[in-house]
């Protein structure tokens, strides 16, 4: 399970830490790819495993649709190992989709990790922070 937030320094070869806490779970290695918003997604091998299996079998999007979702997903996708010292490097065309350059927060998001620019996490933590008020709200409410 991955929770918290963690802010680094990109290296001059675009690597970054991973928090310590979190290495031994990632030691297989782990899956980036674009997320849905301005962000890397970092997934464990284990949990990436069963997204693909999510988006190979799912029937309740049409075969093209699906086809689409593989192609935006799987395209984007970059399979690493942490170095010796718990990094991993982040690829260039995930950096830029990401505006990553000299500092990158990593936070926790259960069964994944996100990797953000600083600034843009700033704004998408406090857009989040007050919607998931409203979130609990409309839940116990059913």
């Amino acid at each position: 399970m991955f929770f918290g937030e963690f802010e680094y320094k990109v290296d001059e070869k675009g690597r970054v830490p991973i928090p310590p806490k979190f290495r031994s779970e990632l030691k297989e290695g782990v899956v980036l790819t674009s997320g849905a918003e301005k962000c890397i997604t970092a997934y464990a091998v284990s949990e990436w495993k069963k997204v693909a299996a999510t988006l190979t079998t799912n029937g309740s999007v049409t075969p093209n649709k699906l086809r689409r979702l593989k192609r935006a997903i799987f395209a984007a996708a970059f399979s690493l190992n942490i170095d010796g010292q718990g990094r991993i490097a982040l690829p260039a065309q995930l950096r830029q989709h990401a505006e990553i350059e000299e500092e990158v927060v990593i936070v926790g998001a259960n069964d994944y990790l996100e990797l953000w620019n600083k600034e843009q996490w700033e704004s998408e933590k406090a857009t989040s922070q007050e919607q998931a008020w409203q979130i609990i709200e409309s839940l116990e409410r059913h």
